[in-house]
Formats: C-alpha cells, structure tokens, sequence
C-alpha cells in the first residue's frame, strides 16, 4: 500500500529537500512523502520514468532515516547480468566456482545496518527474484557455495521504470515479492508535467551545481 499524499510539510517557499529540486505541486508531495517514508522503516518501492530521479529519492530517505550513519548502498540490478548479479548481492565463500581464491561479502553485508538500494528491479529474472523475497521474508541468505545463511538488517528501497503490475500476469515479476516491496510506495513525476519546475533547475545548473 501507499501512503496517502497531503501537503508537504517543509516551508511553503522551500524548493529543494536533499538533492532534490521543484516548487511544483506535485514535487511538493513528493518531498512530502519522502520525509514521511524516511521516518517509517518498512520496505518501499520507488516508481517513475529513466531519469526523474529515483535514486535521488531513494538517497534522500536513507539520509533523513534513522540509519543514515549507516552505509548507502545501491545496486543497478538492470546493468549486470544475472550469474554476477546475485554474486554480488550475496557473496561467495572461497572455492565456489572456479577462481573463487577468497571469500567475498555481498552488498547485503555491505549495507549492514544501512539501507539497499536495488534499482530497475524490475530487469531481475524469476529465479533471482525467488531469493530476494526470501530475503525479504527471513532476513537471511546464502552466499555462493556456501549452506550457512547469513542475517540481514538493511532497509530494502526498491525503483523500476516498469509497471510492475503488468509485469505480473505476463510471468515477468512475482506477485508476492511485487507486495513486498510496495509496503510503501513513491511515484516520481516526469518533468514535462511539472514545468514549472523548471526555471529552478535551470538556475541550479548555471549556478554551477550538481544534483
């Protein structure tokens, strides 16, 4: 489920929370959300088109949470292929395939305490998506090679630019990991619908500042 949008709560000439920019309405409610998911700590799941600034968003609730002393970490799910991809969410234990010399921790003992940022989750397949929600699920997992699992306290903060639910009848996403992750939900808006916004990026940029 998603949490109810209502007026932001920050000052009504704010325009930037984090990295993020816009005086709009709707950049508005997102920074709204943000600051109200930041203080929960259930799972959340980030939508919206390439290049709105999901992992923006993402960064801002790690930030503005309780466990922003805590590591950061984000993995593109959609830029690494499958075999490497779950090596490098788990790990592996010495000798798990060939040239495997050493143990190697996974970006979930990376996160430790902190927060995972798995993007375009949507790009993982059926078989890697069934060990994520066992993640999910028992907080536990198993590197490569090896049959102790390992424990979990990360926050998980999931972003796609797919409609997951569509994905769901087609085979593509499970339907139980899809709920899992949408504990809570954030949709960010593309620029064309908030023009307004705008002129404050442009300002931003000449300024000589990066977002």
């Amino acid at each position: 489920m998603g949490l109810q949008k209502k007026r932001p709560t920050d000052e009504p000439d704010c325009h930037t929370l984090g990295s993020m920019i816009g005086k709009s309405e709707a950049m508005r409610n997102v920074f709204d959300l943000t600051l109200r998911i930041a203080a929960s700590d259930s799972t959340v799941l980030i939508t919206g088109e390439s290049g709105t600034g999901k992992e923006l968003v993402a960064r801002t609730i790690h930030d503005r949470s309780r466990r922003a002393e805590q590591p950061f970490v984000a993995v593109n799910c959609g830029a690494i292929p499958e075999d490497l991809l779950e090596n490098e969410l788990f790990g592996h234990v010495r000798g798990a395939f060939t040239g495997a010399q050493n143990s190697r921790s996974g970006r979930f003992m990376t996160a430790k305490e902190g927060t995972i940022f798995l993007d375009e989750i949507g790009e993982t397949t059926p078989r890697l998506q069934a060990k994520l929600l066992r993640v999910l699920q028992e907080r536990e997992f198993n590197p490569l090679g090896s049959d102790v699992a390992m424990r979990t306290n990360a926050r998980f903060v999931a972003a796609t630019n797919r409609d997951l639910r569509e994905a769901i009848p087609a085979g593509q996403f499970r339907e139980d990991l899809y709920y899992r992750l949408a504990i809570l939900s954030l949709e960010v808006p593309p620029l064309r619908t908030r023009r307004e916004d705008i002129p404050f990026l442009v300002e931003h940029f000449l300024d000589g500042s990066a977002i």
